[in-house]
């Protein structure tokens, strides 16, 4: 993963400090605190630890081998239906694209390479992308920003952050972070998200950010209707 390390020294900008007192003024004692804890990160961690518990790498291997994919798919969906990272028209638009055995297959294993794979992040990336583009499709478009990074940052958060894109268009122009969205999922704008992340997460760092939960989390605060400014 090639993510842009910004300086230590680095002086806090003007933006990225009302950015960071917005944040504290919701919750005081940062990402350690109960409220933040409560609000934002633990039904994420749940999902987290869910994954891990029914689709660790052995149980997957194991599932894929038997060729168990629509039980892989429906794991994966009910996992994340517990959260409110997606919309309902992404959630029903996935659960369609597997009710089929072909999509269920297609989902299965591109999402386990996804995850588990050992190629660079950039081409697992890039491969998940082409096999949630040729999903099959009803009515309701699969290929979406949620859609495609939501599984990978409920699987491992270390590594994959999760792209809600008009709030963090809004985040990105409150911290005057030059962001290079595009509204097609490519590896350019989910790398630029990470140094997004990155940048924060140097900013924040005496607030001991975890993980993506929290870099994402920050991101939320800042662009979302939840927290007026």
């Amino acid at each position: 993963m090639k993510v842009k390390l910004f300086s230590k020294r680095d002086p806090l900008t003007q933006a990225r400090k009302r950015c960071l007192k917005k944040f504290l003024y919701y919750f005081k004692k940062g990402f350690e605190d109960q409220k933040y804890i409560d609000w934002e990160r633990q039904y994420k961690l749940d999902a987290h630890f869910q994954f891990q518990q029914d689709l660790d790498v052995d149980t997957y291997t194991s599932l894929l081998q038997q060729k168990k994919f629509e039980e892989i798919a429906l794991k994966a969906v009910k996992i994340e239906s517990k959260t409110n990272l997606l919309f309902s028209f992404e959630k029903m638009a996935l659960r369609d694209a597997i009710k089929t055995g072909e999509g269920a297959k297609a989902f299965a294993t591109g999402l386990f390479q996804y995850i588990y794979g050992k190629d660079s992040l950039q081409e697992r990336f890039e491969n998940f992308v082409e096999v949630v583009s040729h999903l099959p499709r009803k009515q309701t478009r699969v290929l979406t920003w949620p859609l495609v990074t939501v599984f990978g940052f409920i699987a491992n958060p270390s590594e994959h952050i999760f792209l809600k894109p008009r709030v963090t268009k809004i985040a990105a122009e409150k911290y005057q972070f030059d962001f290079n969205y595009h509204s097609r999922p490519n590896w350019n704008t989910y790398n630029n998200l990470l140094e997004f992340a990155e940048l924060i997460r140097q900013d924040t760092i005496e607030y001991k950010p975890a993980d993506y939960i929290d870099l994402q989390s920050f991101i939320w605060v800042m662009g979302s209707e939840e927290y007026p400014d």
